[in-house]
């Protein structure tokens, strides 16, 4: 009898290897190598190229394929609805991931008790029993018509419930409890999770059915298992907010049926997750009395403008090195910006630490931050404090000149309903018509900024 091969799996990137070594040869990951046999090989069928029986799509033109708009179901939170680009679509898989206790399954319990009362739902758990997620659903009172329940672990038999009760939603938590039957190796692994995303794709495909995943997280933020899950699948959502802050944000980082970066606004109650519709309200509990070092700007995010409080606190520094520390800012970008400021705004904060908060816990991810963010870094080194009815937004370049951002219009828009009076922006950025009860400075160079303030 011929002798079985063992290989060696990679726990982080999905690579195989025919011996055990210490650090995986690809990825360079050290002690992630785990044993596995591999499953038999399938008979080769000699009517097909390879090996291949399967059932081929037939081939159509491009112009023949049908673009007629598909339905959307809507989840019951408007808020859930604006990230996943107005609603969910039948046969699309969406991947919900975040940290634990952040709200991942107390939301998805609400969405699917939402879409019970209209269609039949699937929750099926592998973390918790029928019984915790009643209990969950009876305190948060919710509706619990239409919602079936199932605690398995096991994808084949998953996906044999579902074809028998046929649910238009199916919502999974978590994937990487979740295990293929055929596979040895542990759940959480990387080829369980790799194989059982897999498979509830092509059953969401074939079936119509919408897929709902629960991922966790790692130490570092992302998804735990291979990245490759977040190309199988059709939506992927991150959870953010800290735990001791009871606002939540449901951000889209890829979506192929609306706009990626939109972002959804929560607060976490007694009940649950309640939606937040005007998110700039909550972002701008600012103090009457104006202090040095805060300012607001003006964010874009996803298809909406956001105001948001920037908070910047220099202080002398003790240390040789002095400490550039930003919260939802990238540190490497604030490092840069200081240079730009010293070289062409002439403010040095070479022997100053900088701290930069941006409040509320919002994750600041586009360019428009960069002008604000100096402003507030030199109201706090003079301290001076702005304007409190002031709001600035525009791109910083390294040579000191002041950049355009998308959708400046709607950005002094949000800003005038939300009583700010005056605004620094980008001269390429200048309204077309005044803005009545609204001051308005354009600026081209960072010195005219700090000129002007």
């Amino acid at each position: 009898m011929a002798k079985n091969k063992t290989i060696y799996v990679c726990q982080a990137c999905g690579a195989s290897s025919g011996k055990w070594a210490g650090q995986c040869p690809d990825c360079g990951q050290w002690n992630s190598l785990e044993e596995r046999r591999p499953p038999p090989a399938a008979p080769a069928d000699s009517g097909r190229l390879g090996g291949y029986s399967g059932v081929v799509s037939p081939v159509q033109a491009i112009g023949a394929v049908s673009l007629d708009e598909v339905a959307r179901i809507s989840t019951g939170l408007a808020e859930f609805d604006r990230v996943l680009g107005g609603g969910l679509v039948p046969g699309s898989v969406v991947l919900i991931g975040g940290d634990p206790g952040v709200g991942k399954s107390t939301g998805l319990l609400q969405v699917a008790c939402a879409l019970g009362s209209r269609q039949p739902v699937l929750y099926v758990s592998g973390e918790e029993s029928p019984r915790q997620i009643a209990m969950r659903s009876r305190r948060l009172g919710l509706p619990q018509e239409g919602v079936m329940l199932l605690a398995e672990t096991v994808v084949e038999n998953i996906l044999a419930t579902a074809e028998e009760v046929k649910p238009a939603v199916l919502v999974i938590d978590s994937i990487q409890t979740m295990q293929v039957g055929a596979l040895a190796s542990a759940p959480g692994s990387v080829t369980q999770v790799r194989e059982a995303a897999a498979l509830l794709t092509r059953f969401a495909k074939q079936s119509g059915i919408a897929v709902f995943l629960v991922g966790h997280v790692t130490k570092s933020g992302d998804l735990a298992g291979p990245r490759v899950l977040e190309h199988i699948i059709d939506v992927v959502c991150y959870f953010e907010g800290n735990l001791d802050s009871r606002y939540r944000m449901l951000r889209a980082v890829k979506n192929r049926y609306g706009a990626v970066n939109e972002l959804g606004v929560f607060a976490m109650t007694d009940k649950g997750l309640k939606e937040i519709s005007n998110p700039s309200a909550i972002f701008l509990s600012r103090q009457e009395e104006v202090t040095p070092g805060s300012l607001v700007t003006a964010l874009w995010e996803g298809s909406r403008p956001l105001l948001v409080e920037m908070q910047a606190l220099v202080d002398e520094s003790r240390a040789e090195i002095p400490r550039r520390l930003a919260v939802g800012l990238d540190n490497s970008r604030l490092a840069m910006l200081l240079a730009v400021l010293h070289r062409h705004g002439r403010l040095a904060t070479y022997d100053r630490d900088v701290f930069i908060n941006v409040v509320g816990g919002v994750k600041v991810s586009e360019t428009s931050a960069d002008l604000p963010l100096l402003l507030a870094v030199a109201s706090s080194l003079r301290n001076r404090a702005l304007p409190g009815d002031l709001v600035v937004f525009g791109e910083v370049g390294l040579a000191g000149e002041i950049r355009p951002v998308l959708n400046g219009q709607e950005r002094l828009r949000e800003a005038k309903k939300h009583g700010f009076r005056r605004a620094v922006l980008p001269k390429a950025n200048a309204p077309r018509e005044k803005m009545a009860g609204m001051e308005i400075t354009t600026v081209s160079r960072l010195e005219q900024a700090l000129e002007i303030l």
